[in-house]
């Protein structure tokens, strides 16, 4: 059987503990959704880290560096650290963990865009904690920057350290951007995309736009490896959809907090439960970490810092 990859987004930025009791907010918390994900079958875990008294997203890189030890000391699971961070992060900040770490995968996000939530407080009459609300509604007024500048300077800073890029692809036009950095020679092939669908101010989760993105992508770019990953109710049947055209699928509370209608999901690993279930029958076996590394092009576990 083919393998595909597996990854699971643990805990991410957009969602608030109000939302949901199973959110890992503490390194352990963080720590043990990657252990728990890996064993279901993802061997890619995407992390972000969060206040431990809290739940706000924060860049501190001694949370960073107790969740990626942590996760070092249990499993070989390959840890994707993010450079999107949160709201009102800076560049300087969303980038520090790729010196700091030297992870083997880091996200990379491949455009400016207005990264909306803001929705979201409309459908919550009373948060936990007081910064959720005016973190949520304050992404109506946001631009996520990423500008040519920043995407040049990522790149150096990922090739000094040996951290391939995960290439966070939310609308077409973030498909030239990554062409104009390879023909530029920033950015090195293969390259890894993941399609990003349905946030507010990014391209809708539909298959006619994962299609477009895919052949457009290949028509700019060539060959390639690739995932998607799709917010809300559309995070399973997008990643359905990537498995059957040939890619890999990203699923994790990070994108969507439920397991099926009305139903939140526990844990990571019930979310992986499922499209390893879904992979599988439709013929492909999940990678192993060491599998996907190959898959990857990837510098190996021994050589991340913690």
């Amino acid at each position: 059987m083919s393998k595909v990859i597996i990854t699971a987004a643990l805990t991410g930025s957009i969602h608030t503990p109000t939302m949901s009791p199973y959110l890992p907010v503490t390194p352990d918390q963080i720590a043990e959704e990657a252990v728990r994900a890996c064993e279901a079958g993802a061997a890619v875990v995407h992390i972000h880290v969060r206040d431990p008294q809290t739940g706000r997203p924060v860049p501190d890189l001694e949370l960073f560096r107790e969740v990626v030890g942590k996760i070092k000391n249990r499993s070989r699971v390959v840890m994707c650290l993010s450079t999107g961070g949160g709201l009102g992060m800076t560049t300087e900040q969303r980038v520090a963990v790729v010196p700091a770490f030297e992870p083997e995968l880091a996200s990379f996000n491949s455009g400016s865009m207005n990264f909306a939530i803001f929705p979201l407080a409309e459908k919550i009459k009373e948060f936990q904690y007081p910064w959720e609300k005016a973190y949520l509604e304050g992404s109506e007024d946001n631009i996520f920057p990423n500008t040519f500048k920043t995407l040049r300077e990522f790149c150096a800073i990922f090739s000094r350290h040996g951290t391939k890029p995960e290439l966070e692809v939310y609308d077409t036009g973030m498909i030239n951007n990554i062409a104009y950095l390879i023909n530029k020679g920033y950015l090195q092939k293969p390259v890894y995309l993941q399609f990003v669908l349905g946030i507010l101010g990014g391209i809708p989760a539909a298959v006619e736009n994962l299609v477009f993105l895919y052949e457009t992508a290949r028509k700019a770019i060539g060959d390639f490896v690739w995932s998607v990953c799709a917010a809300g109710r559309n995070q399973l049947n997008m990643g359905a959809v990537a498995l059957a055209m040939g890619g890999n699928a990203r699923v994790g509370l990070e994108d969507a907090l439920y397991a099926g209608r009305g139903k939140l999901a526990a844990s990571n690993a019930e979310q992986v439960e499922k499209i390893v279930r879904i992979a599988r029958e439709l013929g492909f076996e999940p990678a192993t970490p060491d599998e996907a590394r190959q898959i990857l092009g990837l510098k190996g576990y021994e050589t991340v810092k913690c």
